[in-house]
């Protein structure tokens, strides 16, 4: 499968939270996602534009769904920090091949050692997740907090687990799986050439896209490092933000 447009990109590649979405549990702007759909719909009948394609934490599940929202029906998407990737185009999914028995185990021991140290105090795993574990507190502060003691614990039983924290999360993921590994995998599977790609992120975990992309961007309410590696940051929040990157590289 191979897909080339008219301009000087093929593809973009797009975080959620805090890019499409909020991180928070507030109300998705389903006006905003319907004029990406709109662009992808251009895209792929025109190929005027690069696709909008999604690359996000979250899980695969919930990825489909935005996917299939924003009006993506040929490149194949990301979730779950490159656990997963589906294929819009047959409905398949695949995980990381790198992936072994032996990590899934890892991964359910340290799911098992989070509940017990955290679950307690009220800290809740995100569900539908497969190779990773996504910690959420109502107390943002407090989960800040134990970021470098879940990262401690991992290190001491030498398990291969990366630790960081979103806006609102602590997401715990093998350290050879991220979403730089997933893009390889796409791009390869694609044929689409990685110096005809863009990339749109808000927080340092989004590196791993800017670290593969020919261009990168992000909204205003992108954290200060990740800024560094922008090529354009957006007056504009979230979704607006990516609508207005979206005009800057098809001008």
């Amino acid at each position: 499968m191979t897909f080339q447009t008219k301009g000087r990109y093929d593809l973009v590649i797009c975080d959620i939270d805090g890019c499409l979405s909020p991180e928070s549990h507030a109300p998705i702007n389903g006006t905003a996602l319907e004029e990406i759909a709109r662009h992808n719909r251009q895209a792929i009948q025109k190929q005027d534009r690069p696709v909008v394609t999604l690359c996000s934490g979250r899980p695969i599940g919930f990825v489909e769904c935005l996917t299939r929202l924003t009006h993506n029906t040929r490149i194949p998407c990301i979730g779950e920090n490159g656990v997963w990737i589906w294929r819009p185009a047959d409905n398949s999914f695949e995980c990381e091949p790198a992936i072994t028995e032996e990590h899934l185990q890892v991964v359910q021991d340290a799911r098992k050692l989070l509940r017990l140290l955290y679950q307690p105090s009220g800290v809740i795993q995100q569900p539908g997740k497969s190779a990773s574990v996504a910690l959420y507190h109502p107390d943002t502060e407090y989960l800040r907090s134990i970021v470098p003691k879940i990262a401690n614990e991992f290190q001491n039983r030498g398990w291969p687990i990366r630790v960081s924290m979103t806006w609102l999360y602590i997401n715990c993921d093998l350290q050879h799986v991220n979403k730089g590994t997933a893009i390889d995998r796409l791009l390869a599977e694609t044929g689409i050439d990685p110096k005809r790609t863009a990339g749109i992120g808000d927080t340092m975990g989004d590196r791993f896209i800017a670290e593969r992309v020919a261009w990168f961007g992000c909204p205003a309410n992108a954290d200060a490092e990740i800024r560094k590696s922008a090529a354009y940051v957006s007056s504009h929040h979230e979704v607006e933000g990516v609508l207005d990157i979206l005009e800057q590289l098809s001008t």
